[in-house]
């Protein structure tokens, strides 16, 4: 699986390969036409509370990471959806957080590769 990471406010390019949309809310001034997207699965993203929760606050981020995989590993629909377009093709998950280290777009990638 070749899986990549990019904020939605990048420009996109071909070697993005297929673009899923991985937030539950659309980004901040990001048209459809900008954002380019193949495909927007709102429920694989942390739920309102859990993102709620977080806040992108870093201090959280273990925490975090723990209850989204928790909340991955019961929404197996999605995931299995996810891991299909994952095995056949170079997808790269598209998400909006400011924080590039620290964003659920990030546990997503390590769910899918571990």
């Amino acid at each position: 699986m070749l899986i990549k990471l990019k904020r939605a406010y990048e420009a996109p390019a071909r070697a993005d390969g297929y673009r899923v949309l991985v937030e539950r809310l659309w980004p901040r001034g990001v048209s459809k036409d900008e954002a380019a997207l193949d495909r927007w699965l709102k429920d694989i993203a942390p739920s309102p509370e859990l993102r709620n929760w977080y806040g992108h606050d870093p201090e959280k981020w273990p925490e975090f990471q723990q209850r989204y995989q928790r909340e991955l590993m019961a929404n197996n629909d999605q995931v299995e959806v996810l891991r299909a377009l994952c095995e056949q093709k170079t997808v790269t998950f598209i998400y909006a957080a400011k924080d590039e280290e620290h964003n659920s777009a990030v546990v997503l990638k390590a769910f899918l590769d571990g």
